[in-house]
């Protein structure tokens, strides 16, 4: 067979086996967690394309993220496919899963061109299309960000390898830009210049045509120097950005101790689940204190595995580069700067596990003795392995089909997980199974007494109960874990306005509006409160303001129309 024809075919083969995988999700719904807003509660991404929408994408730090093109690819999804909460999910999920296909192929090729090995590169590329721990990336829109930046990264490299091989400029200037882009879409992606450092040496084996002195390594290293550039400015962009927003965790609540113990488990805990992908969830609540046992056993496997890297390089380079790609490309994830609650997640390997996947499709072969049926052998455990993958990750995915299917199986296979608790009974609370939703909010907060958004939930739910008393307490206590926590603003606003404080009210909306400015149900709120206070104009701009935001919010217009008819009649 022609070797053109027979790569097109193994890209083929991949795509078809990667979307019998996902194809399931066609049917699937968003999921109470980030998918609203991300999108179905995001007014400006419901807005559609739209010049307002596009300028608003790259102005937004919306969700502690500044990542444009990610933006704009949920706002082209709701186009195209409109949006419900429900219904037309689907088309959003199947997104993912093109852009997840088009990685996979564009990995393959890749690797092939850089290493000249065409199974070793399609097991690798199958390995990433179809383990388990890549399914969170694939089947959360709202982790669209991890597809969409990969995309980018690997056009990257592509253009890399290209460069090397024909010195061209014009290749080495789409390389840059592509990084650019990705970081665009995921500033996860600052490591990546790192990466193209690793190639150089293996398998584009650069350092050996540049020589090995020191002037060799300078060339190296400077030619990537723009990479870095943009790197450090996306670092400090992302940094500024996520503090502001508070997803960045203080060392009052995570040590740094705690942060370097849960670092070092958790490099060992991502290779485990590689390994023996089972028992994966949405959220691993982070264990605060780590036993110092677990911390040094984590610490000496780390160094022997480095040091039995570092020795076989000669021999072996693919374990160093792959070793160090995995251990480079995790570190803006791994938690020395904790963003977020979790101590670890699954989204966070899609790249990483590349490295290790390189180790093993290089490092099998090339460790078996020879014998007869060395290469039946290999063909045969690598179809095994990929047909049991495929299987996991097909009910992996499975789990993702709605907020209830995820939350629960991640209460099935993790201890103390307050925020799967959360999750459900905001499921719960969302099917109108009130008593339900009260139960796992209440287990939320035994396991995590400070946890915000329970409190929150849990206090507008009694609310609306009558529980008024409670209710406040609860929100209160929301206040006071997170006090820059807008919704639990805006539900005491609620709870004073029905208690008829209206200058209570008019404080906490405005404290809401405060931390987000783009909410239009509470400037509508407020401007009823400020109306019924007979302050006119200050009403006047709030209603405004809604309609701005929400051109569709008929109680706005509703309440505009009424004041400004109000006013005529007066003058």
């Amino acid at each position: 067979m022609n070797f053109q024809y027979r790569n097109i075919l193994i890209a083929f083969i991949l795509a078809l086996v990667t979307l019998a995988v996902y194809w399931q999700m066609r049917h699937y719904e968003f999921v109470n967690y980030d998918d609203g807003s991300y999108i179905y509660d995001n007014p400006h991404v419901m807005k559609g394309l739209s010049s307002e929408s596009i300028v608003w994408a790259f102005a937004a730090t919306h969700s502690g993220n500044w990542h444009p093109l990610t933006w704009l690819s949920h706002i082209a999804d709701v186009e195209i496919f409109g949006i419900s909460f429900s219904a037309g999910a689907g088309f959003h999920h199947l997104t993912n899963v093109m852009f997840h296909i088009a990685n996979t192929v564009l990995l393959f090729f890749i690797l092939l061109r850089m290493t000249g090995d065409v199974w070793k590169s399609s097991f690798v590329a199958a390995l990433f299309a179809l383990h388990p721990l890549h399914v969170e990336s694939v089947a959360w829109v709202s982790e669209r960000k991890d597809v969409l930046s990969t995309f980018f990264a690997f056009l990257t490299l592509g253009s890399y390898a290209q460069y090397v091989k024909l010195k061209s400029r014009q290749w080495y200037l789409a390389a840059l830009l592509f990084f650019i882009l990705g970081l665009m879409s995921k500033p996860m992606l600052v490591t990546l210049p790192f990466v193209l450092i690793l190639l150089d040496y293996w398998p584009l084996e650069r350092k050996s045509r540049f020589g090995s002195t020191e002037l060799a390594e300078v060339s190296l290293f400077s030619e990537k120097l723009p990479f870095f550039i943009f790197s450090a400015l996306s670092s400090v962009v992302t940094f500024f950005v996520q503090k502001s927003a508070g997803a960045v965790g203080s060392l009052n609540v995570f040590s740094l101790n705690a942060r370097i113990g849960n670092a070092l488990i958790s490099y060992i805990s991502y290779i485990g689940k590689m390994f023996c992908p089972t028992h994966l969830a949405v959220f691993y609540p982070h264990p605060g204190v780590i036993s110092a046992w677990k911390i040094a056993e984590a610490g000496i496997l780390l160094i022997f595995i480095s040091l039995l890297a570092i020795s076989s390089r000669k021999r072996y380079p693919y374990i160093l580069i792959g070793w160090l790609w995995y251990v480079g490309t995790l570190v803006p994830v791994i938690g020395l700067v904790q963003v977020g609650s979790q101590a670890m997640a699954d989204r966070y390997t899609y790249i990483p596990m590349i490295g290790l996947f390189i180790i093993i499709a290089h490092g099998i072969p090339d460790m078996l003795p020879a014998w007869r049926y060395r290469k039946a052998a290999l063909a045969l455990a690598a179809t095994a392995i990929i047909f049991v993958l495929m299987i996991m990750s097909y009910r992996q995915a499975g789990y993702w089909q709605n907020s209830f299917t995820l939350f629960e199986h991640a209460l099935e296979v993790t201890s103390g997980n307050y925020a799967a608790h959360r999750f459900v009974g905001d499921a719960m609370r969302r099917k109108g199974k009130n008593d339900e939703a009260v139960r796992h909010y209440r287990e939320a907060l035994r396991l995590s007494p400070n946890y915000a958004h329970a409190h929150n939930n849990l206090g507008i739910l009694l609310a609306g109960q009558g529980k008024t008393a409670e209710a406040v307490q609860h929100l209160s206590h929301a206040l006071r874990a997170d006090p820059k926590y807008a919704q639990a603003y805006y539900n005491m606003g609620l709870v004073l306005d029905e208690q008829g404080n209206l200058a209570e009210a008019v404080r906490y909306y405005s404290q809401a509006l405060r931390f987000a400015p783009d909410d239009a149900a509470a400037h509508n709120n407020l401007g009823t409160v400020l109306f019924r206070m007979g302050k006119i104009n200050e009403a006047l701009v709030h209603f405004q303001e809604a309609l701005q935001i929400e051109p569709d919010n008929a109680e706005a217009r509703e309440n505009l129309e009424k004041l400004l008819k109000m006013r005529k009649e007066k003058f």
